[in-house]
C-alpha cells in the first residue's frame, strides 16, 4: 500500500489504536504502550522499506544488501521486527516477546537508545500484570499488534513521506494524552503554541547549545531546534535535557529519535538534587539557551540539601520548602553562558509577588540586571491546571536595566475546556518584546527605580494598567425608562385582573 497518506489520517488511526486499552487501564499507563509500539512499528517500516528498495536494486547480491543495511541510521535484528512479533501474535507470550524485541533493539543500537547505562525501554514492560492475567494480556497485545498492522498505519517512508510526519504523529499522541491525563496532565508536555512563543522569544541561532533541565517529552527543546532549521537552514545546534521521571525520559529519547534529532544528550535524574549535565571537571555545563516549563510550586524539591549545594546555586537565597519554583530558576540562571546566555521559564504568578525568601531572591536577580521581561499568559493554557501562568525572560547581557511587562492574559483563542494562543496572539507578544514599547493596557517598560518603588513586586497589574472605565450612567434617562415600565406594569395588571374576572376568580 504505497498511496500517500495525510497527517490527519495517521493521527486518527493512532488515536483509535488506544481503544485496545480503554476500559482496561488508565490513559496515563497505556500511553507508554501506544507510544512505544509506534516507535517499534516505525523503525520496522523504515528498515523494511529500505531493505525492499535495496533488494530491487541489488537482488542477486544478498551480501551487498546486508552491508548496505549496516549503514542505516539504526540496526534492527530480524527477531525484533514488528512483523516478526505480528506473525507470532496468536502464540502465548506476546508480552515477553515484545519486551525481548525492545531489549534486542537497544543492544543493537548502542548509545543511541541509552544514556549512562539507562535504556529507553527500561521502565516500559508489555509483560506486566497491569494488563490482566496471562490470557487477557495476550489477547490485548494481539489486538494491539493487529491494529498497528492495519494498512492505515503502514508507516513506510515511501508512503508517508518525510520523517516529520511520524514525529508529528508522536507529538499529536503526547498532546492528547496530556489533555486527557487528569491530575498528571501536562507534567510531560508543554502546549505547542507556548513552545512556539518561547522559541521565538529566545531566538536560537546556529551553533547554539540549548538546554531544558525539566524536559518532559522534549517538545520545548525540539521547538527551539526546529527554529534554527526553519529560520537559518542549519542543523548546527545541540540539545541537552534532564528528566526525573523514567518513563517520561524514555518518551523524550524516542521523540528525539523519531524527529531525527541525533545531536542530543538527555539525562535521567533529579535536576535539583542531582544535576547530570556536567563538564569534564564536574562543574555545571553552561548553555546559550536554557528553557523549561518546570512543575509549578513543587513540594519536596530538595530544600534540606540546598544549603550545602556544591554548585552554589542557592547563594542568592534558599527557596521555601514547599515551593520549588525558584529552585529551578536559580539552577537555570547558573547554567547560562556568561555573555550569550538567555533563558525563558514558565512560572505560576506567585513567583512574581510572594515574599520572604522568594522576595529576597527576586530582588537579587533584578538588582543583578538579569531579568529582561515578564509576560502574563491567559488562563487554561496548560493541561491539568486552569491557573494563568507567566513567562520570565532572563539575559546574562542586557542593553539597559529596564524590564518589559506584557499582559497577554486577554489574548487567546477560547476553547470549550482549553484555551490556546493563535498565531496573531503570538506575533503580538513577539513584536512588542522586540520593540520594547509601552502600549496602553498591554505593555509597559519599567525602570529599576519603578520596580524598587513597588518593593520588587512584579505583579503585572502594578505596571500595565488594564482598568476599563465603566460607561457613565444617565440617571435621568434611567428614571424615564423606569416610569415607562411602571406604566406598562399597571396596564398588564389591569389586563390580568380582567382575565381572572372572566374565569370567575374575583
Amino acid at each position: 500500500m504505497n498511496d500517500k497518506i495525510s497527517q490527519d489520517n495517521i493521527n486518527k488511526a493512532l488515536w483509535s489504536a488506544c481503544d485496545t486499552f480503554r476500559g482496561t487501564i488508565s490513559a496515563d499507563t497505556y500511553k507508554d504502550f501506544i507510544l512505544t509500539m509506534l516507535f517499534s512499528k516505525y523503525i520496522s517500516d523504515v528498515w523494511q522499506d529500505h531493505y525492499d528498495r535495496y533488494t530491487i536494486e541489488y537482488g542477486n547480491e544478498p551480501e551487498l544488501i546486508e552491508e548496505m543495511m549496516k549503514n542505516e541510521r539504526f540496526v534492527l535484528p530480524k527477531s525484533a521486527s514488528f512483523y516478526t512479533l505480528y506473525d507470532r501474535r496468536h502464540e502465548p507470550g506476546n508480552g515477553q516477546r515484545i519486551d525481548q524485541a525492545l531489549h534486542a533493539i537497544e543492544e543493537a543500537n548502542g548509545t543511541k537508545l541509552k544514556d549512562a547505562g539507562k535504556s529507553v525501554f527500561q521502565d516500559i514492560s508489555f509483560n506486566t500484570d497491569k494488563l490482566g492475567e496471562e490470557k487477557q494480556k495476550n489477547t490485548i497485545l494481539r489486538h494491539l499488534l493487529e491494529t498497528f498492522a492495519k494498512p492505515e498505519l503502514n508507516l513506510k517512508p515511501s508512503r508517508v513521506g518525510s520523517l516529520d510526519v511520524i514525529g508529528n504523529a508522536y507529538e499529536y499522541l503526547i498532546k492528547n494524552f496530556a489533555a486527557s491525563g487528569g491530575q498528571k496532565a501536562g507534567e510531560f508536555y508543554t502546549p505547542s503554541e507556548v513552545s512556539d512563543l518561547i522559541s521565538e522569544l529566545l531566538d536560537p541561532q546556529p551553533g547554539n547549545t540549548i538546554c531544558d533541565p525539566a524536559c518532559g517529552s522534549g517538545s520545548l527543546l525540539m521547538k527551539c531546534g526546529r527554529r534554527v532549521r526553519d529560520h537559518h537552514n542549519s542543523k548546527q545546534y545541540a540539545l541537552f535535557g534532564q528528566e526525573s521521571i523514567g518513563s517520561t525520559w524514555s518518551l523524550a529519547k524516542m521523540n528525539m529519535f523519531l524527529h531525527g534529532e541525533d545531536n542530543h544528550k538527555i539525562e535521567w535524574g533529579d535536576t535539583i538534587r542531582n544535576p547530570k549535565l556536567l563538564d569534564k571537571n564536574g562543574n555545571l555545563m553552561t548553555f546559550d539557551i536554557v528553557t523549561a516549563n518546570p512543575p509549578f510550586s513543587l513540594d519536596n524539591w530538595g530544600h534540606d540539601d540546598a544549603e550545602n549545594d556544591k554548585f552554589s546555586r542557592f547563594r542568592r537565597g534558599i527557596p521555601p520548602k514547599t515551593k520549588g519554583d525558584y529552585a529551578f530558576i536559580l539552577h537555570m540562571i547558573e547554567t547560562l553562558k556568561p555573555k550569550t546566555g538567555r533563558m525563558g521559564v514558565v512560572v505560576p504568578h506567585g513567583v512574581l509577588f510572594r515574599g520572604s525568601s522568594e522576595g529576597k531572591i527576586r530582588q537579587q536577580l533584578i538588582d543583578e540586571n538579569l531579568l529582561d521581561a515578564v509576560i502574563g499568559l491567559p488562563e487554561k493554557l496548560f493541561y491539568g491546571t486552569g491557573i494563568p501562568a507567566a513567562i520570565l525572560i532572563f539575559k546574562k547581557t542586557k542593553e539597559d536595566r529596564s524590564v518589559l511587562f506584557i499582559d497577554a492574559s486577554k489574548e487567546f483563542k477560547a476553547g470549550k475546556n482549553q484555551n490556546s494562543l493563535s498565531a496573531e496572539n503570538i506575533e503580538k507578544v513577539i513584536a512588542t518584546y522586540r520593540t520594547r514599547e509601552s502600549k496602553a493596557k498591554y505593555s509597559y517598560l519599567a525602570t529599576p527605580d519603578e520596580i524598587k518603588e513597588n518593593d520588587y513586586n512584579l505583579n503585572i497589574p502594578r505596571y500595565v494598567d488594564t482598568f476599563e472605565e465603566e460607561a457613565e450612567i444617565d440617571l435621568m434617562e434611567v428614571r424615564k425608562e423606569r416610569l415607562v415600565l411602571q406604566q406598562k406594569l399597571v396596564g398588564l395588571e389591569e389586563e390580568m385582573a380582567g382575565y381572572l374576572k372572566e374565569l370567575g376568580y374575583e
